[in-house]
């Protein structure tokens, strides 16, 4: 049933939320790889803030990208944006700007949202949906060791931060819509950090983290180690998901190899990389996490199920994080 070579441009691909960070990165991959892409985004503005981007990055045609509105919180707009579709890319999530008053303004969107989008493509008959989730919903909670698989899930009951829990809160409504809806083909990405280039000025957290190191804004980093993942490489999981026999009903972390890396890790790399153009990137640590709590424990994030079931090869991390500065560097963004 499952073709790994590249699409024929009568398969289309709905990709959701795809003017963000790595919406924008699946929706260039997808169109490389032969996709009829058909983005979702909230206002025709973003639309046209993502066919700049993909231009800006040098995508050569925009001919099979189609760009259509469709919310997380209303059912308009989602049944036609679905129609005719054979797979889809539900990236969109909502994230919030500054601290919610009520946890429920981040978590109600994401879950509701996301079956939204699943029961559109379940009424549409898409072959299989491929979600994206987050290490949030895999290793927020206690345990002895400090390993995580695809096997661990972080406790929604727990002491979380609102948007913590709304990824494990939104992928648990997934997967249980899923048990519910015999022969819905599913499959949940959870990525870690994801920094690399940034197609155009809307900067992630990650990549803003990235600017405002060099930037010199901070003059300290918080003490806290993290996996790191391209987001080339993340996008790269996700179509190769689309695809694969062996992804079905499975849910693939998406993380570089070798150890988690600290802030301090990220701003040496700079410092390394760059030499002047890291001058300002500060070379002190905080003695506690950005949550403040003990971050002396350092994950170990495995890889191994994207890597032995899908062939996945992710990029090294200092390759990952001196791009992220060189892209900040090319779109102009970052304070001279």
């Amino acid at each position: 049933m499952y073709d790994n070579d590249h699409q024929s441009p009568r398969d289309i691909l709905v990709i959701t939320g795809a003017n963000g960070y790595l919406g924008s990165h699946l929706v260039a991959q997808a169109l490389d790889a032969g996709y009829r892409v058909r983005a979702t985004v909230r206002e025709d503005r973003r639309g046209d803030e993502l066919r700049e981007d993909l231009t800006r990055a040098g995508q050569a045609s925009l001919e099979n990208l189609e760009i259509v509105l469709a919310e997380l919180d209303a059912d308009a707009g989602w049944a036609g944006a679905m129609e005719g579709a054979r797979f889809v890319l539900h990236a969109a999530s909502p994230f919030p700007a500054s601290a919610p008053a009520h946890e429920d303004e981040v978590i109600a969107p994401a879950r509701d949202g996301a079956i939204r989008v699943l029961r559109a493509a379940r009424d549409a008959g898409v072959e299989r949906t491929v979600m994206t989730s987050s290490f949030a919903a895999v290793g927020y909670s206690p345990k002895e060791s400090a390993s995580y698989t695809e096997a661990d899930w972080t406790d929604p009951e727990g002491d979380l931060q609102p948007y913590i829990k709304s990824k494990v809160v939104a992928e648990r409504a997934a997967w249980d819509f899923a048990t519910t809806n015999p022969g819905f083909d599913l499959v949940v990405i959870n990525p870690v950090g994801i920094f690399g280039p940034a197609l155009g000025p809307k900067l992630s957290t990650s990549v803003g983290f990235v600017k405002a190191m060099l930037d010199g804004a901070m003059k300290s980093v918080p003490r806290q180690h993290f996996g790191v993942v391209d987001v080339r490489d993340t996008a790269a999981l996700h179509l190769a998901a689309l695809t694969h026999p062996a992804a079905a009903g499975e849910r693939f972390l998406a993380v570089a190899d070798g150890p988690s890396v600290s802030f301090l890790d990220v701003a040496r790399m700079l410092k390394e990389s760059l030499g002047e153009r890291a001058s300002r990137v500060p070379d002190l640590e905080d003695s506690m996490s950005s949550d403040g709590s003990d971050a002396a424990t350092i994950p170990l994030i495995s890889n191994a199920k994207a890597k032995q079931l899908l062939g996945w090869v992710p990029r090294p991390v200092r390759e990952t994080i001196v791009a992220t500065a060189d892209s900040l560097t090319g779109l102009g963004l970052l304070d001279q």
